[in-house]
C-alpha cells in the first residue's frame, strides 16, 4: 500500500491556526479530503496519515472525527498540551480514540529551545509509549542536539523526524545539519520523513537543489527508516503535490523496488499503524 505519511486538512473558521495568515495566500482557505483525493488518485496512494496543524486538542478531535468517517485516513498525529498538569490523563483520553497514532508538539514554534529537555516530558513520553503512540518531532536544525538527547533518554519510544528537520536549502547552509542528522540516525528508535523540503528550498527550486539533502538522509537512515510525505497543502506554496511527488520519485530512483515500496508506504504502515507504532526499530 502506498501511504502519504504527512498531510493536513483545515477549516479556517475553526479559528485556531494562528500561523495561517492571509500572507500565505495559496493555502489561506479551507482544504478538505475532496480537495486531496485527486492528488492521491494520481499518485496511486491508498492511505494517509493526517497530521495536526493547530496547537489545540480541539483540532485533534476535529481530525479524529474526519478519520472516523474516511477510510483513506489510516491514522492521525494529533496535538495535546504537554505543559498541562494533567498531561498523562489527557494522553490516555486521546489514545482511547481508534485512529490516534501519534502526538506532535509544535517544537519549532516554542520560544524555549531547550523545551525538549524539560524533565516533565519524561512521564508524558512514558504515557505515550504505554499507549503505543509515536512522537512526531517538528523541529528545526538548531533543535537536533536536544532531540538527540531526548531520543537517547527514551530508547523504547518511537520517534519520527518531520521534514528532515527542515534543512536550510535556500541558503545551502546545511553542514551542521548534516553532522547532526548523521548522529541522530545512529539511534535505532527514530525514523525520518522525506517531506517539507521544497518549502525550505528557493522558490524556483530544481531537483538538484534537493539532491544533497535527500541523498544524505537516505545514506544515514537507509530506506527501511524513511517515510515519504507530501506536506499537502503546505506544499502548494512550492509547486504543489504532483511536482513534489515526481521529484521524490526521481530523487529516490536508485532504490530497489522493495526499498521504494517501503519508503512510499510500507514503513509508514509499520511505524504508525502496526499496533499503533508499538514496534520500535531495530538495527
Amino acid at each position: 500500500m502506498r501511504i502519504d505519511a504527512h498531510h493536513h486538512l483545515w477549516t479556517l473558521a475553526r479559528g485556531d491556526y494562528g500561523w495561517l495568515t492571509p500572507a500565505l495566500a495559496p493555502i489561506h482557505r479551507d482544504f478538505s479530503l475532496s480537495d486531496l483525493e485527486p492528488h492521491l488518485a494520481a499518485a496511486k496512494i491508498e492511505g494517509t496519515i493526517l497530521v495536526q496543524a493547530a496547537p489545540t486538542e480541539a483540532e485533534t478531535i476535529f481530525l479524529l472525527d474526519i478519520a472516523a468517517e474516511a477510510q483513506v485516513v489510516r491514522g492521525v498525529v494529533g496535538w495535546m498540551d504537554f505543559d498541562a498538569a494533567d498531561g498523562e490523563a489527557r494522553i490516555d483520553a486521546l489514545a482511547a480514540r481508534e485512529h490516534l497514532v501519534g502526538l506532535r508538539p509544535m517544537v519549532q514554534d516554542i520560544p524555549d529551545d531547550d523545551w525538549l529537555l524539560r524533565p516533565a516530558l519524561a512521564s508524558l513520553l512514558a504515557a505515550m509509549a504505554r499507549n503505543s503512540l509515536v512522537f512526531d518531532a517538528l523541529v528545526l536544525p538548531r533543535h537536533l542536539p536536544r532531540l538527540l538527547r531526548l531520543v537517547d533518554d527514551h530508547p523504547n519510544m518511537q520517534f519520527v523526524l518531520d521534514h528532515c528537520a527542515k534543512p536550510r536549502l535556500a541558503t545551502g547552509e546545511i553542514a551542521d545539519w548534516q553532522g547532526d542528522i548523521a548522529l541522530l540516525a545512529q539511534r535505532p528508535n527514530i525514523v525520518c520523513k522525506i517531506s517539507g523540503l521544497v518549502t525550505e528550498a528557493a522558490p524556483d527550486w530544481q531537483i538538484a537543489d534537493l539532491r544533497k539533502a535527500v541523498d544524505h538522509v537516505v545514506a544515514c537512515f537507509e530506506p527501511h527508516r524513511l517515510l515519504w510525505g507530501s506536506d499537502w497543502p503546505v506544499v502548494n506554496l512550492a509547486g504543489g503535490y504532483e511536482k513534489w511527488f515526481a521529484a521524490a520519485e526521481t530523487l529516490l530512483a536508485g532504490l530497489s523496488p522493495d526499498e521504494k515500496a517501503a519508503t512510499f508506504g510500507g514503513n509508514a504502515a509499520r511505524i504508525y499503524l502496526s499496533s499503533r507504532g508499538r514496534n520500535v526499530e531495530a538495527n
